[in-house]
């Protein structure tokens, strides 16, 4: 299983991928607070975060900061605490579970009184590791910022973070993707994680978008906080949705980017992502004379090579950091696929790789597969019992292995069958939510967001994970909305994009009149040529 999440620690002139889903962006340092005495405050005049209170179920408590994978400096800062909250709401006598709160201070010496909210992406990557993500794109130039850890996450009480899972996937790079043989030893990684989480006394059907939402709605009440904006990421977009349907009290604004509406989210709707951003970014090697002239063809190039490397998978070896000998590497047609579902971060140099793999050497593939599966930041990472607890409660039940191999020949007629079985980045999904074995959600947690919460909708061009069509069905539901695709960029247009960042920060100053001039400057990357 893989995370929605965005790629983090982007790296363009490297050759091999970013560390997959783990770390965060290096981000922009504040300013120090002594140089900015006032503060976003509660009801009562204290600053956010810093007074305990309770609200129902739940209580904050001030206190220190939540732990971190990676050193983050900006919580040197920050105002923490943690969040109390049953784990299960029907049993709210029952097991309480904490959560992480990291509270960034504005910048500005006259904070607006309305907060923005983090909502992280996954499902089961950890809010407080994105805070320098948030930060390098201004979040916190006018407003106080929140980061909690979703439940289950890395900063959170219990973690679910299943480490074997990441290390299975790091050894996978050495198998046939989509074989038999490598689907049985998925599944018994699954089986062991959900033995692990249970053996930490989780409720594991209580991990999941309707407890998530309901966290967030007692953390507005229990820090005193009126009103609050919000703003998702990927997988957050999915839970910002659920929240503005089941908790609207207290929303000025919402902003979601990288869109996965709650009605649609399951494997099958991958296909269509990895449909629309390979399009978007061969299109864009297409218009540019050179690609075109060096890379014809390129679609084509592509889906034959996913044929061929399925019929007759390619075995290599290639030097990965930190590792003292060759890596043995795969590369067949799931492979392939998953590959370039990712490698839309580092568009300008796809037409090459795909064309050096054409004409037989796979080293620049290999090399980013490996490398960020290898990686040490991406294990132990990312909280699978969380990822599971969604897919199995809130997606699979209400999609068919068969629908996943529909939805694949419709985006993709030419694939074969073995390639359409493993949605791009859930490979085995069916099989491993049933090792996880948790109840289905209500039906309801399908049901479409309607609302006039002002609502900016962003996508992105190359957004292989995510498309952009997602966002335009997001926005039919909601009256006032502000839909946009950045183009040239792919999962995440925050996370990558200037002209996104100020897209989003002058939408949280004027929620029904963004500013969004700058998209009409943005240019493709200029894509490499090899010889």
């Amino acid at each position: 299983m893989k995370s929605l999440g965005p790629l983090r620690h982007r790296r363009r002139a490297a050759r091999r991928f970013p560390a997959a889903l783990a770390g965060a962006t290096a981000g922009a340092l504040v300013v120090g607070l002594a140089a900015m005495p006032a503060r976003a405050g509660t009801g009562d005049g204290a600053p956010i975060g810093t007074v305990a209170r309770k609200a129902g179920d739940a209580h904050f408590k001030p206190g220190p900061c939540p732990r971190t994978a990676d050193p983050i400096p900006e919580l040197e800062r920050a105002r923490c605490g943690t969040l109390t909250v049953p784990e299960k709401r029907s049993h709210h006598k029952g097991r309480k579970i904490t959560l992480g709160v990291a509270i960034i201070p504005a910048v500005t010496r006259t904070p607006k009184p309305d907060p923005i909210v983090w909502f992280a992406g996954g499902p089961g990557d950890d809010a407080v590791s994105e805070i320098p993500m948030a930060l390098a794109g201004d979040l916190n130039r006018d407003r106080d910022v929140i980061f909690m850890s979703q439940r289950g996450t890395y900063s959170a009480d219990p973690a679910l973070l299943c480490p074997n899972i990441d290390e299975f996937n790091a050894r996978a790079v050495g198998l046939v993707y989509g074989a038999r043989s490598t689907g049985r030893l998925h599944v018994e990684a699954t089986r062991d994680c959900r033995e692990r989480s249970a053996r930490t006394g989780a409720d594991l059907g209580a991990y999941n978008s309707t407890e998530s939402a309901a966290d967030y709605a007692a953390l507005r009440e229990a820090l005193g906080i009126r009103q609050w904006n919000v703003f998702g990421i990927s997988y957050g977009t999915d839970l910002a949705l659920t929240y503005m349907r089941e908790h609207p009290k207290g929303i000025r604004s919402v902003g979601i980017d990288g869109v996965l509406p709650p009605s649609l989210a399951g494997a099958s709707l991958t296909w269509s992502a990895a449909r629309q951003g390979f399009d978007g970014l061969f299109k864009a090697c297409e218009q540019q004379p050179t690609c075109n002239t060096r890379y014809p063809n390129l679609s084509d190039t592509f889906e034959r090579l996913v044929r061929e490397l399925e019929a007759r998978p390619l075995t290599t070896t290639v030097s990965v950091p930190d590792r003292p000998a060759p890596v043995k590497v795969v590369i067949d047609g799931g492979v392939l696929v998953n590959w370039l579902t990712s490698a839309t971060h580092l568009a300008a140099g796809v037409p090459r790789s795909i064309d050096e793999l054409a004409h037989g050497n796979p080293e620049r593939i290999a090399e980013q597969w490996a490398g960020g599966k290898l990686s040490p930041q991406a294990v132990g990472r990312l909280a699978h019992g969380l990822a599971y607890g969604v897919f199995c409660s809130e997606w699979t039940p209400f999609e068919s292995e068969a629908d996943v191999i529909r939805a694949g020949r419709r985006a993709f007629p030419s694939f074969p069958r073995s390639v359409l079985a493993n949605a791009p980045q859930l490979p085995f999904l069916h099989a491993d939510c049933r090792a996880w074995d948790v109840p289905a959600a209500p039906r309801s947690v399908r049901e479409v967001t309607r609302s006039d919460i002002p609502t900016l909708v962003m996508s992105a061009g190359f957004d292989a994970q995510t498309g952009a069509s997602n966002g335009a069905y997001a926005a039919r539901t909601l009256s006032r909305s502000t839909t946009v695709t950045v183009p040239y960029v792919a999962h995440v247009a925050f996370a990558e994009s200037p002209c996104a960042q100020s897209i989003t920060t002058s939408f949280f100053e004027r929620p029904t009149a963004p500013d969004t001039g700058c998209l009409a400057g943005l240019q493709p990357p200029v894509f490499e040529v090899g010889r």
